[in-house]
């Protein structure tokens, strides 16, 4: 290797492990060292969001008094927020319920490819799991 590319890797590697060492054995973090102070604390943060939380529901609640729709509340929001997602959720676990069957459907097909069977179809494969009393053996 060339003895300049040598001398520059190694310049600036010590360089870089040199600022490295630098700012962690420094005796201030770098805030000090800036004099950084956040502008709001964690307490005025979290005000922030409740003010504009309830400042959104009351902007909601003025636009539904002047369509005649009854008031929104926080625990009825919270209320149709819960349903949303125990429906959300249920529909999930049907699909992946749904998705495994047509995972082992396809694995069974393989098999009886395999073994020059004629494949089955979703339903006659439910209807064989379901017959079967959930016993778990090979149809």
């Amino acid at each position: 290797m060339d003895p300049f590319a040598v001398i520059m890797i190694g310049i600036v590697g010590g360089m870089l492990v040199g600022l490295v060492l630098l700012g962690l054995f420094h005796p201030r973090s770098g805030a000090q060292t800036l004099d950084w102070k956040p502008t709001r604390s964690v307490e005025q943060e979290i005000q922030n969001e409740i003010d504009d939380l309830d400042q959104m529901l009351e902007a909601a609640n003025a636009r539904r008094r002047q369509r005649g729709a009854p008031e929104l509340t926080e625990e009825g929001i919270r209320a149709t927020v819960g349903s949303d997602l125990a429906e959300t959720i249920k529909r999930r676990e049907e699909h992946l319920a749904e998705l495994e069957v047509v995972q082992m459907l396809d694995a069974k097909n393989a098999r009886r490819r395999a073994k020059g069977l004629p494949e089955i179809s979703v339903e006659e494969y439910r209807a064989r799991i379901l017959g079967e009393g959930g016993r778990g053996g090979q149809a």
